[in-house]
This record gives structure tokens, sequence and C-alpha cells, in this order.
């Protein structure tokens, strides 16, 4: 292994015998070569501890320790914490990166200094064909690729796909990394580096094949449920909008049903007040007041957050109000 390996390839596993060497190969076979691979076992009771083992003892550039506390969030704090490199790369035991990985994501951060970290897009590979929740997010992480699509749309689902990424390894020493709570801590720990001002965009092609399966954490355990994606996105929500919304406290909701007036209402606790709803149903009872939506002001009297989940009507609303002359992050925002 090189004393100065550019880039820290950052590889926790649990119990991931089936599709551990998958992982490890993908990054051994990158077509860069200066970087070393840390892999962090967190408790295996399988074989993929003794994979890891092996790996290590044919490739110098590979290192193997453990995270004793349980946890995908511990034991990947464990392994940057022994990183090296000028660029950290996540990757997850389950996953495939593609060759070209690790070149095309430091050559983007050589060049571009004012980038706190990139990531790409990721094709997914579904186990079932019950998926077509997951395969909606991937669909509309991909499409969100620039810096101003992902700075304005966070608030919609995570951004970022985590195993796609790399960032400068003094942003995370600087703004901190994964954090323990009842939120999905990378999705946290995206939103807290872009309200400290990091900024991240995708390059327009795929890096990672993001393998689903019926164990992936995000299936499994409870702080990465719809309501603690809510939770975590309404509190910097709240912070954004006392930054940013001329009308600060006050906001107007589109959407007036049940379940999106429960989603708004958790920006109450921060002192968020809602001045109106807006919705597309002229026969919607409400105890509060009510625009319908062909009814709404010209842009410059209120600031609207839109909580419509559909993909389609989210692209509708949004054409919609910027046919009006609303502008996005300056009228309004989308946030799910």
């Amino acid at each position: 292994m090189s004393n100065n390996p550019k880039i820290s390839v950052i590889l926790p596993f649990y119990n991931a015998e089936k599709t551990l060497e998958r992982a490890i190969e993908s990054i051994i076979n990158q077509d860069f070569k200066n970087f070393e691979l840390i892999l962090i076992d967190n408790n295996s009771a399988d074989k993929s501890r003794l994979l890891a083992h092996q790996w290590e003892e044919i490739d110098s550039r590979i290192r193997m320790t453990e995270e004793s506390q349980q946890g995908v969030m511990y034991a990947s704090n464990k392994g940057a914490d022994l990183a090296v490199g000028e660029y950290i790369s996540r990757m997850d035991a389950d996953d495939w990166a593609f060759p070209d990985k690790l070149r095309k994501q430091s050559e983007f951060l050589d060049g571009n200094p004012e980038f706190g970290a990139v990531a790409g897009l990721v094709e997914y590979i579904s186990h079932s064909e019950n998926t077509e929740g997951f395969s909606r997010y991937v669909e509309w992480s991909n499409s969100v690729q620039c810096y101003d699509d992902i700075f304005f749309r966070r608030f919609i689902e995570s951004p970022i796909v985590n195993p796609s990424a790399m960032w400068r390894k003094s942003v995370g020493d600087k703004f901190g990394l994964y954090r323990a709570g009842d939120f999905p801590e990378d999705y946290e720990m995206w939103l807290r580096w872009l309200d400290e001002g990091v900024k991240i965009l995708k390059l327009p092609f795929p890096v990672l094949k993001w393998y689903d399966s019926d164990t992936r954490l995000t299936r499994t355990q409870k702080i990465y449920s719809d309501a603690a994606f809510y939770k975590i996105k309404s509190k910097y929500l709240a912070k954004w909008l006392v930054e940013h919304n001329p009308y600060h406290p006050k906001v107007s909701i589109w959407g007036a049903s049940r379940i999106s007036r429960r989603r708004a209402r958790l920006l109450e606790e921060y002192g968020i007040q809602f001045q109106s709803y807006i919705d597309t149903k002229k026969s919607r009872q409400i105890n509060s007041e009510i625009i319908y939506y062909e009814n709404l002001p010209p842009a410059g009297e209120m600031f609207i957050l839109t909580y419509i989940r559909q993909m389609n009507n989210r692209g509708r609303i949004m054409a919609f109000l910027e046919g009006k002359g609303y502008v996005e992050g300056a009228d309004y925002l989308v946030i799910s």
C-alpha cells in the first residue's frame, strides 16, 4: 500500500458473506490505483470476517478493523477516523462500484476546489417485483444532479445515495460525519453539510450498482421510516426558512389533505405559522383558509411549501408555479 493513498474507501460490513467479495473486487479493479480500502467488521457472525481477512492478505492496499458498537454509523465513522486519504469514498458491502468511480470523482474534486463532495448516478438492481418505491426514489435521485437542484430539493428526499459519494476528508473533519439519533444518519449529514454551505453535485453518469434486498437497513430499521425522514427534514427546513423566507414565520402549504397537513405540522414546533392552505379541490373543507390553486396571487405575496408526494403531480405543480412567476428557492420549495 502507498504510504500516501489519495483516496480512502470506507466499507463497513455485517454478515455480508454473500456480497462482500463482489463489493471488494469492484474497488480492487478500479482504474485508479492509489487508494486504501478500509474494511470494518461490525460484529459479523458469518464468514464475511474471514473473507475480509483473506483479501487483506492478498492486497496490501486493504486493511481490516472492527467496530464493536453495532450500527453502520459507528462502523463508518471508525473507518473514517483511520483514513489517511485526502478524499473519502463510501462503499456498502452489497453494492458494486463502476471501474472509473474513484478516478472520475477524484478528478472532479481536484479540478473544482469549491466543491466539498461529489456523487453520481446509480443503477438500481431490484431483488423482487415489489420494489416500486425504491425504483421511484432512484429515478428522482438520478434526476437531481446540479448543485442548485440538490440544494433546493434536499427536503424532498435524501438527494445523495450514500455509497455513491466521495468527499474531502477536510469537510468531514470540519463539519462532522454521521451522527446517532432517531433519523437516517446519511440524510442528516447531507442536510447538515448543505446547511453549512458545502457544495455538492453529481456526475451525470452511473458510478454505482445499488443492490436492493429484504435485509437492507433502509427496509428494516425505524430510523429510515417516512416519519424519521420528515422529522429530520423539518428541523433543517425550519432553520432554512428563518434565514431565507421573507415572510417568516408565515408560510402557505400546498396540500390540504390530512396527510399533507400532518406532515407540515412538524414545522410548528419550530415556530413556523401557516398562513393558508392551497388545494386543487374547491370543495375541501378545513378549519383554515384554503386558496383554490387557480386563484393564487402573483409571486411576491407569500412563500409556498408544497407537500404533494406523487412525482407526476409534483412536476405539474412546479411548472404551474413557474408559469405564474414563482421562483424555486425564492417563492417556493418542494418538500415531499
